[in-house]
C-alpha cells in the first residue's frame, strides 16, 4: 500500500507501565481495557490488587446480583498471585458467597492485604482458612466474628490490624496481638467479647482505641509515637476505677516517645480521677501534638489538662473540643486551678485551636493564660458554640494581652 501502518502506541507500552496503569484504575475499568488490543486482552486477569466495591456495580436494578457475578467472574479468570483483596459492598451479601471467595483465596498464599467490610446482614463468621494467610501484612475487618482454630499461632507478618465492630473472645484477642510480633498499627473500634485490653506489641507505633473496657495495659509502648484513646471506663460508685490507674499510673513508664496524643472526653474523665500532680514525674519530651475533649466546668479535668500541658515541653500544636457543660463546679475551684497556670511557659507552642466555646469565664481565663504563656504562638483559632454572645466573645479576645508579638486570633463562625 506504500504506507506504513502507524505504530500502536498502546500495544507497545512496556509491561511495567501497563501494570501501573491497570493498578490505578477501578477494577471495572481495568477489566474493560481487554478490548483495547490483543496484547491487553488478558492483562486484567493478572492484576495483583483486587478491589471489589460500589464502583464495580453497573446493574442498578439488581446491584447485589451483579456484584456477586463480578467477583465470581474476576476470581475465576484470574491468573497469578493476588497481593490485595478488598471486599466493601454496601448491600447484603450471602455468607456462602463470601465463604466461597475466601476459600478460593486460600489457594493463593501470598496475600498481603485483606479488607472485609460487612456493612449489612448478619455478623460474618470468618472461616478458619483465613487464618492460614501467614504472609498477610494488613488485615481490616468490619462486623465480623473472629474464632481462630486452636492451632492458630498469630500472623507472623502482620503489621497493621484494623477491626471495627468485631467480636472475639478474651484469650483470642490476647493471642492475636501477642503472636503478631511485627504489629505496628492497631485500631480497635467498638469491639466486644473481651473487656481487658492487655496489649503486648513491642513494635507498635500507632494505636487508636474506642470502646468500653475495664482494664487497659500497654505492656511495652516504647516505640509508640501516635495514640488516640476514646475509652469509656467503668467507674464504681465511690469514683474509683476497676483495675485502672489515674493520670500518674497511666503515664508511669508508658508512652515515653509519644509524639501525637488524642484523648477523648470519657478517657480524660478517667484520667482526672485521683491525685493530680502539677507535673508528671517523667515529662512527655517528644509530644508535639495534643488533642483533647474537655469540660471547663470540671476543675479536675482542667487540672488534668494543665498537668499534661506543663509536662509537654516540646508541644507545638494544641486542639481542644469543648464538651457541653453538664456539671456546675464552684467558680472558686475553677479559678484556683487556672490561677497557677499563669506562671507556666509553653515555650514551643505555635498553634492553638479551641472549638465550641460558650465564652464562660473559665474558658476565657484558660485562653488568656495560653496567650500570656506562649512566646512563640503564631495563631489561635476559636470557634463559638453558637451565634449567641459571639460578638462579645470576639471583643473579649481582642482585649487579651499576648506574649508573642506574632500571635493572631481567628474567630470562626459557629
Amino acid at each position: 500500500m506504500g504506507l506504513k501502518m502507524e505504530l500502536d502506541r498502546i500495544s507497545s507500552l512496556p509491561d511495567d507501565v501497563t501494570e501501573k496503569i491497570l493498578a490505578r484504575l477501578p477494577l471495572k475499568e481495568a477489566v474493560r481495557t481487554s478490548i483495547l488490543s490483543r496484547k491487553w486482552r488478558y492483562k486484567s486477569d493478572m492484576l495483583q490488587d483486587l478491589v471489589f466495591d460500589k464502583n464495580c456495580v453497573s446493574t442498578l436494578s439488581h446491584p447485589t446480583f451483579s456484584f456477586v457475578n463480578i467477583v465470581d467472574h474476576v476470581l475465576l479468570l484470574h491468573k497469578g498471585p493476588i497481593c490485595k483483596f478488598k471486599l466493601s459492598f454496601r448491600g447484603k451479601l450471602a455468607t456462602s458467597d463470601i465463604d466461597r471467595w475466601i476459600f478460593h483465596l486460600s489457594r493463593n498464599p501470598v496475600i498481603k492485604e485483606m479488607i472485609l467490610d460487612n456493612f449489612e446482614g448478619d455478623i460474618y463468621n470468618i472461616p478458619s482458612c483465613l487464618f492460614s494467610f501467614q504472609d498477610i501484612v494488613h488485615l481490616e475487618l468490619y462486623r465480623c466474628l473472629l474464632n481462630p482454630p486452636f492451632i492458630f499461632k498469630g500472623f507472623g507478618s502482620l503489621k497493621s490490624l484494623d477491626i471495627w465492630s468485631v467480636t472475639l473472645a478474651q484469650d483470642m484477642f490476647e493471642n492475636l496481638i501477642g503472636c503478631s510480633p511485627l504489629l505496628e498499627i492497631l485500631k480497635l473500634q467498638g469491639c466486644d467479647g473481651f473487656t481487658n485490653l492487655k496489649i503486648d506489641a513491642p513494635k507498635l507505633r500507632f494505636i487508636c482505641i474506642t470502646g468500653i473496657y475495664v482494664e487497659f495495659n500497654l505492656v511495652d509502648s516504647s516505640n509508640l509515637v501516635d495514640a488516640s484513646f476514646d475509652l469509656q471506663v467503668i467507674v464504681d460508685q465511690r469514683g474509683n476505677c476497676s483495675s485502672f490507674g489515674n493520670l500518674l499510673k497511666f503515664f508511669d513508664h508508658q508512652l515515653p516517645h509519644i509524639r501525637r496524643l488524642t484523648i477523648k472526653r470519657n478517657f480524660l474523665k478517667y484520667l482526672s480521677i485521683g491525685a493530680l500532680p502539677e507535673k508528671l514525674p517523667q515529662p512527655c519530651q517528644y509530644l508535639k501534638f495534643l488533642s483533647l475533649d474537655m469540660s471547663f466546668d470540671n476543675p479536675d479535668e482542667i487540672s488534668t489538662v494543665l498537668c499534661l500541658l506543663r509536662s509537654s515541653p516540646s508541644l507545638q500544636e494544641l486542639k481542644i473540643l469543648v464538651d457541653p457543660e453538664k456539671d456546675h463546679a464552684a467558680v472558686g475551684e475553677v479559678e484556683s486551678c487556672l490561677y497557677d497556670n499563669y506562671n507556666c511557659a509553653y515555650t514551643q507552642l505555635r498553634l492553638v485551636e479551641i472549638t465550641k466555646i460558650s465564652g464562660v469565664k473559665a474558658q476565657l481565663d484558660f485562653i488568656e493564660s495560653l496567650l500570656l504563656s506562649s512566646p512563640l504562638l503564631e495563631r489561635m483559632t476559636v470557634q463559638p458554640a453558637s451565634v449567641d454572645g459571639s460578638f462579645k466573645l470576639v471583643k473579649d479576645l481582642l482585649l487579651f494581652r499576648r506574649d508573642s508579638k506574632l500571635a493572631e486570633i481567628m474567630v470562626l463562625d459557629p
